[in-house]
């Protein structure tokens, strides 16, 4: 709203600093402010709105450490993140920028698919909550919508750098010791992403089906609507699954987003695009701001959150970031370094699909059912262990930045 109440007072008045608007590092900064004010100021209102309506976290007793003195914490605590994400979005951002619509209509999708789990766990008394089904339609729906509109718009496209040649567009960038010129390719439909470690780091899936030749490439984009879904609903998953510690998930979602905001302001950004040789995608920069406002939610929610919780985000916010993580990778073709850049989630997701398929497994060989873990997901075995939960959560966190530090160095080794 900012943005575009500067550019039109811009046009009618001189008003001194109406120009910084236009950077996105100093929308970005505003953007972290206001969402960390928020979360600080409106959360601790919040909380005391879900204790009058006793919105408090059932507790199963599981035999861990401190786990019974959770008993009566409000959940729901996911709506913090929402307030805190989606004002200094909508104050801030370029809402005709696609990829900031894309990522509101992800952040809301999936907070109302979340709140009605929690809607139903808490108010209803069910502690299934929403039936897994219309979870997975939710997220698919998701993913589809995301693919079809990466597929459609005309907004979303990429350029490639070429060769000197004076018939494609020259792209004149001043430069304090002079300019520079870029020589890029037309705008491009491609379903193209980038590959981590690989010199030539581009994977286009439309590789996997070398029987479509026609120029619509139909069944390349029906793979990438496909692979989108998946990705969507592995990620969100992952997420909730991490969400079982206080802080864990914030936290680690926290660094996560810092990574991705960076990848997204040097995607769209043609200098650093050129010198770190990695895709250039135009407008894709106005990202930068959504993730300073993400991570800026998540930091004011540990405010909170953090050892002892005074609220659990619940599903309202674990579905949620986990696929504002998922759709925001896709948008900036990066969706192959998830498996380094979110390898908490994956951890966590695997040890429980070992756990449950090996006891499975077990158990119809020997009619008893064992395990692997001492009980999944993953933080929970090193509980039964007897690490105390503020050392689990701070380790995780450690690891989450080492992997942070390894998906950002994918940058130039290749």
């Amino acid at each position: 709203m900012f943005y575009h109440l500067a550019h039109y007072l811009s046009d009618i008045m001189d008003i001194p600093g109406l120009g910084m608007f236009e950077y996105s590092s100093f929308r970005a900064a505003l953007a972290i402010i206001v969402s960390l004010i928020i979360a600080i100021i409106f959360g601790k209102r919040i909380i005391r709105f879900l204790q009058r309506k006793q919105i408090g976290e059932e507790i199963r007793n599981l035999g861990l450490q401190g786990q019974l003195e959770k008993r009566g914490t409000p959940t729901m605590g996911g709506l913090i993140i929402l307030l805190a994400i989606l004002v200094p979005v909508i104050l801030f951002c370029n809402l005709n920028n696609i990829y900031v619509q894309l990522m509101l209509a992800a952040t809301v999708w999936l907070g109302f698919i979340g709140f009605l789990d929690d809607y139903i766990k808490v108010f209803r008394r069910k502690k299934e909550g929403l039936n897994g089904k219309f979870k997975i339609v939710g997220q698919v729906g998701l993913g589809i919508i995301v693919g079809l509109t990466m597929w459609f718009s005309n907004d979303i496209v990429v350029r490639e750098k070429v060769e000197r040649d004076e018939s494609v567009e020259r792209v004149v960038v001043p430069l304090d010791n002079g300019s520079q010129v870029f020589y890029l390719s037309d705008d491009e439909k491609k379903t193209i992403t980038t590959i981590p470690f690989l010199k030539d780091n581009e994977f286009d899936y439309a590789m996997l089906v070398p029987f479509d030749k026609g120029e619509s490439h139909l069944w390349s984009w029906i793979v990438y609507v496909l692979a989108a879904i998946f990705i969507i609903t592995a990620v969100s998953n992952g997420a909730n699954l991490t969400d079982g510690l206080d802080g864990l998930a914030a936290g680690t979602s926290a660094i996560i987003g810092v990574v991705l905001g960076i990848l997204a302001y040097l995607s769209g950004n043609i200098i650093y695009a050129d010198y770190l040789n990695i895709m250039y995608i135009p407008h894709s920069g106005e990202l930068f701001i959504y993730s300073a406002a993400f991570v800026g939610a998540l930091i004011g929610f540990l405010w909170y959150n953090s050892f002892p919780a005074q609220v659990f985000m619940g599903d309202t916010g674990s579905l949620t970031i986990g696929g504002i993580i998922a759709v925001f990778a896709l948008l900036i073709r990066k969706e192959l370094l998830i498996p380094i850049l979110c390898g908490i989630f994956l951890v966590e997701s695997l040890s429980v699909i070992m756990q449950v398929g090996y006891f499975k497994y077990t158990k119809r060989k020997y009619g008893e059912g064992r395990r692997i873990f001492l009980m999944s997901p993953l933080h929970h075995h090193y509980q039964k262990k007897g690490y105390f939960e503020v050392k689990i959560v701070t380790r995780f966190w450690i690891v989450q930045l080492l992997l942070a530090a390894i998906t950002l160095i994918t940058l130039k080794i290749r």
